[in-house]
């Protein structure tokens, strides 16, 4: 017998520390080479750790959530012979698979995580599936352009496999609700909003948790919820927030994007996030101050020519920011196909690092849900974060075209924008929020040279 002291090894260009966010062992397991060990995230990925050798665990460094030094002790592990000679001198050097040797499923990244308070809803429908009375999809700030089948009976009559986290069958299981009538938003998996869609739905059907007492729990805060707790807690901290609400009748831009997906072809349908990214790239040249990052140790403000968008995504693990590169350089459909593809990416845990990371503005919406107006924590370093809010109608004062005035029922939806007061006026925020809102409200001006 022999034992065989697994160290952290070095998973990242100037990591010094990781956290251990999942255990696939424990004390007592049997383990053979290669089977995983755990999970460990760093500032920017989460990392597979799998066992050089076979034997059982007999020590682990600690619990879920808990921090540990590159080359301390991770996992001790006795072997039923001596250690192979091409695994031997790990117990001081260490000789783990390098950072691009081992499998790594990107989480988020640290420096640019955002608002835990919103969610891009821009490719998420709504809770109850954005249904209008007509039975098509309503359209909205969040739309996407199909919504999967329920998971309810296959054409043979069989009941269809369900999928779902545990955490959401553990939900339905407390409140007593059946997992295949729920309907899935998107993709064939039902989310937490779904059980809520469906709670809401059926609340005066004859289904009601009333009287049903959840019991208490305790949940240890660890992995991408305490990556985005701490980025949350470091930007209130550190930035002086400020915010500003203004109301733009989006009339025109709507019957725009009517018009543009009644003739696209084969591109993808548009909802209302790729015109408001043109809009916001088209006016952002007037107001360098915007699109920046401020690096507050070195006393340094960084203006950005190219804007590198981030935006806010909800993913079943936390809030994401992936990034839309030079999103000033894309037309229409090709940030209809980016964002899709990114906000895909970003749920699947197939985004790469260099997607998640280097954002020079954020922009976050919750789509139908985006309420009366917001105001979003700054995705730090950056120094302005922009939120759209829900559109809704109400009947306006309109001119009549003869000198007086008409009431007309017209779409209305705020735009929301906080800054960092230490680099942004409130004067500059207001006026880059007005030329916006000229954009907005004149949409023939984006197609514009």
């Amino acid at each position: 017998m022999a034992r065989f002291t697994f160290n952290l090894p070095d998973i990242g260009e100037g990591i010094a520390e990781a956290e251990i966010v999942d255990w696939h062992v424990k004390v007592g397991d049997r383990v053979e080479e290669d089977d995983r060990l755990a999970d460990m995230m760093t500032d920017k990925a989460t990392v597979e750790m799998e066992s050089p050798v076979a034997g059982k665990v007999v020590e682990v460094a600690g619990e879920t959530g808990d921090t540990i030094a590159i080359g301390s002790m991770l996992v001790v592990i006795e072997t039923e012979g001596e250690v192979p000679e091409d695994v031997q001198g790990a117990e001081d050097a260490a000789p783990a698979p390098k950072a691009d040797e081992v499998e790594e499923r990107i989480e988020v990244e640290t420096s640019d995580a955002s608002d835990a308070d919103d969610a891009i809803a821009a490719e998420k429908p709504s809770p109850l599936q954005g249904r209008g009375r007509s039975g098509e999809a309503a359209e909205g700030v969040g739309d996407v352009s199909g919504v999967p089948h329920s998971p309810a009976l296959s054409p043979e009559g069989e009941r269809e496999k369900v999928l779902a986290s545990p955490a959401v069958r553990a939900r339905a299981k407390d409140l007593g609700i059946d997992l295949a009538e729920v309907r899935p938003a998107e993709d064939g998996r039902i989310r937490h909003a779904d059980l809520d869609a469906f709670l809401s739905y059926n609340a005066g059907s004859g289904f009601s948790a009333a009287g049903r007492v959840r019991a208490d729990e305790q949940i240890k805060v660890i992995g991408l919820r305490k990556r985005i707790a701490q980025n949350m807690a470091e930007s209130k901290r550190h930035i002086p927030h400020f915010s500003y609400v203004e109301e733009c009748d989006v009339t025109e831009l709507e019957r725009l994007r009517a018009d543009l997906n009644a003739n696209r072809g084969s591109k993808p349908k548009l909802t209302m996030l790729p015109l408001l990214i043109a809009a916001i790239c088209r006016t952002l040249p007037g107001f360098p101050m915007i699109n920046a990052r401020y690096d507050d140790e070195a006393g340094m403000v960084t203006r950005h020519g190219a804007v590198h968008l981030g935006m806010a995504t909800q993913t079943d693990k936390g809030l994401m920011v992936p990034v839309i590169r030079d999103a000033q350089a894309k037309n229409l459909w090709q940030l209809a196909r980016e964002i899709g593809r990114l906000a895909e990416a970003a749920r699947d845990g197939s985004a790469k690092s260099e997607e998640l990371s280097g954002s020079t503005l954020t922009l976050t919406s919750l789509g139908p849900l985006g309420g009366v107006a917001t105001t979003p924590v700054i995705n730090r370093p950056e120094v302005a974060i922009i939120g759209p809010n829900r559109i809704i109608e109400r009947p306006m004062f309109v001119p009549d075209g003869m000198g007086g005035e008409r009431i007309e029922k017209r779409k209305l939806m705020n735009v929301s924008i906080s800054c960092d007061h230490r680099v942004v006026d409130g004067y500059d925020a207001a006026s880059f929020v007005q030329a916006l809102k000229k954009l907005l409200e004149t949409p023939v001006l984006l197609l514009a040279d």
